[in-house]
């Protein structure tokens, strides 16, 4: 058993990063490779089964635990961000480091890949199986398992406004939870919070385009099946579709960080302040008191 623990121990020194940005990066890689994994597995149960094992409901529900989690696994670590516009939206606050941004937007490309790839292995006899599987203009659109296509009604106009809309609402919701002084939410709850915020999103907006609001969480994805057989058309159906995912989340994490800022942020955060400095002056008065009596007492010893 000792040995065991000695040679466990040394494996454990041999794989561990000592450089922290990269650590994190790669639990946010593992996290959203989580939740793309269960998102889109929901997802390709129902397509695949003509909605017998599976239906909006039910995807929703998966995303939204599988949000729950991707940040249980890696938010200790990295913050359980699982989403460029979430650290973009930190960063905006400095919170974060914008050194952060571009790594992890890197490696939860790359986990939201492999989350994809999981899928596409795990449901490839399924997929074969099934009529014009990779097809993009079939009526049974599969390509939609792993990346969002906008509906049949949806212009372009209106698919960024959707985005920026969902995106808004998920930052404001975000920085509601991370807030420190907005009525925090009781620590090791924060995962099921967010989790409930990306159900309830996918309930009341997921009927345009399928609420992606997570530029890597799309776009990795999408690579995903552009070499896997569905091609290029990946990339350019419905004019050139896969932009909007990418650049319309980082317009609604601005829109919703002043949002949340302007409205609530900046009023808890100023209250905070004036408290602290009331009780600054009050501890400097008080201060100033107990010195009067000594230094008066020391006037009349020194008179007598």
């Amino acid at each position: 058993m000792g040995r065991q623990k000695f040679y466990l121990d040394k494996l454990a020194r041999f794989f561990q990063i000592r450089n922290l940005l990269l650590r994190q990066a790669l639990a946010e890689c593992l996290g959203t490779l989580i939740l793309v994994m269960f998102g889109c597995g929901a997802v390709a149960q129902s397509v695949l089964s003509y909605g017998s094992h599976g239906r909006f409901l039910t995807v929703n529900f998966a995303f939204g635990f599988a949000a729950t989690l991707g940040i249980l696994v890696c938010g200790q670590i990295s913050g359980g961000h699982l989403n460029p516009a979430v650290t973009f939206s930190l960063c905006l606050l400095g919170r974060e480091r914008w050194r952060k941004f571009p790594m992890y937007f890197l490696f939860q490309t790359i986990g939201a890949f492999f989350g994809a790839s999981i899928i596409f292995g795990m449901y490839y006899d399924a997929l074969w199986d099934f009529p014009g599987c990779f097809n993009l203009t079939s009526e049974y659109n599969t390509a939609g398992i792993f990346a969002t296509y906008p509906a049949k009604h949806l212009t372009i106009v209106n698919g960024f406004f959707d985005q920026i809309i969902g995106t808004a609402a998920l930052i404001v919701c975000i920085l509601a939870i991370v807030d420190p002084y907005n009525n925090p939410i009781p620590q090791g709850l924060e995962a099921f919070t967010v989790g409930f915020v990306v159900l309830v999103i996918g309930l009341s907006m997921g009927f345009n385009s399928g609420y992606a609001v997570n530029p890597a969480r799309d776009f990795g994805p999408r690579l995903f099946t552009a070499i896997a057989g569905w091609g290029t058309g990946v990339f350019t159906a419905r004019d050139g579709w896969f932009l909007v995912p990418i650049f319309a989340p980082f317009l609604g994490a601005i829109i919703g960080t002043m949002v949340y800022q302007l409205m609530v942020g900046f009023h808890v955060e100023g209250e905070v302040r004036e408290r602290e400095e009331r009780k600054n002056e009050e501890e400097n008065l008080q201060l100033t008191v107990n010195s009067n009596p000594k230094s008066n007492s020391n006037g009349k010893e020194a008179n007598c």
